[in-house]
Order: C-alpha cells, then sequence, then structure tokens
C-alpha cells in the first residue's frame, strides 16, 4: 500500500474564472503529485508502510526528517485546502456564525483578518483559521508546517500561500488572490463541519 493524490472535490472547472483549471492541473496534478510520489518513496525506505499519513507527519516531526516532514505534511495541507474550497457559494452559519460574531464581529471582519495575515505572511506558507480550545484563532505557519503537529490547534481552513498556489492565475499579486478566493470560493459548511475537532482526521488517508 502507498499513500495516493486525492481526487479533487469538485471538477477542475468549478472554481473558474476565481481559481482557473490550469492552475488546479499545475497545482493538484504536479505540484501535489510530487509530494505523494517522493513521500511513498521515503517511506518504503524506512520502513514506515502501514502508517497513518498523520502518524508519517508526526514521526518526520519527531525524529528531525526534514525531507520526509516536508513532502508528507504537504500531502496533508494540500488535501485539507482543497476540501475547504467549492464552487457554490456557501456562508457561515449555526455554532460557526455564533463565534464569529462574538469574536470578530462579522464574516468580513475574520476574512480581512485571514487575508491580512496571509498577505504578510513572508515567503512560502499556509494561511490558517483554527480552534484553539473553544475560540477561533486566524495564524500562518512557514514551508510545510501543519496544525497536524500542534496539540490544541484543531484546523478548520487552511490557504495555500506558496506561489505555486497562485502564480499563474494572479501572477505576483498574492493580495488579490487572497481576497478573490475567500470573497468566492471558500467553503464554509466544510469548516463549520471541522468544529468537532476531528479535521486532521479528514485529510488523512492510510498507506
Amino acid at each position: 500500500m502507498a499513500f495516493e493524490l486525492p481526487p479533487l472535490p469538485f471538477d477542475k472547472d468549478a472554481l473558474a474564472p476565481h481559481m482557473s483549471a490550469e492552475t488546479l492541473d499545475f497545482h493538484h496534478g504536479k505540484h501535489h503529485k510530487a509530494y505523494v510520489d517522493k513521500t511513498n518513496g521515503f517511506i518504503a525506505e524506512k520502513g514506515l508502510e502501514g502508517r497513518k499519513l498523520s502518524e508519517v507527519i508526526g514521526h518526520a516531526k519527531e525524529t528531525g526528517d526534514k525531507g520526509l516532514f516536508n513532502n508528507s505534511a504537504q500531502i496533508w495541507n494540500h488535501s485539507f485546502f482543497w476540501q475547504g474550497l467549492t464552487g457554490e457559494k456557501t456562508a457561515p452559519s449555526g455554532k460557526l456564525a455564533e463565534l464569529i460574531a462574538s469574536q470578530y464581529g462579522s464574516t468580513d471582519e475574520l476574512v480581512k483578518k485571514l487575508v491580512a495575515e496571509s498577505t504578510a505572511h513572508f515567503s512560502n506558507g499556509w494561511g490558517w483559521l483554527v480552534l484553539d480550545g473553544d475560540q477561533l484563532k486566524v495564524t500562518s505557519l512557514h514551508d510545510a508546517d501543519t496544525p497536524v503537529v500542534y496539540e490544541g490547534m484543531k484546523p478548520l481552513l487552511t490557504i495555500d500561500v506558496w506561489e505555486h498556489a497562485y502564480y499563474i492565475d494572479y501572477r505576483n499579486l498574492r493580495p488579490k488572490y487572497l481576497e478573490t478566493i475567500t470573497a468566492n470560493i471558500i467553503n464554509w459548511d466544510f469548516v463549520s463541519q471541522n468544529l468537532d475537532g476531528a479535521g486532521v482526521s479528514r485529510a488523512d488517508q492510510d498507506s
């Protein structure tokens, strides 16, 4: 058994014009796939077959295996990222809407903070909305770093701010990319689902 490239949870043209099929061909079909292929090579070399992806990520973090960590964590991060996008218009509801209102006043204000955090993030990485205890928290992590390895950081939503995520459609305009996708293609139903604290499992897989 080996890790697999998960299929996109939508058609390749479903996010257009905000995220093009060409971007998905490269981002999912080449970048994400490369992380899967490299991780499978590593686990075969290191005798880690049979472990869950989250377990491989944790092992790599604990042992300081940067090559394995960077590739395995990127499988998980990307798998989680795709699930947070949708071609159908959604909005926060229920408990999520209540948390946003109590902490940020409105969804617009939460999104502004997420966009600002992700825009200011230096170089490669990910913008995150996480649950910290019973509170929402906007943060960012560098390179392949992931909430999978941080106890108490429960992932709700992530936005990829590596250049390969937006360069085809937006060139170097990271703020425009962030403003566009947060306004149009965030899957808030998925964010709400992750309030149960089981977000890590939704992008996990067996090897």
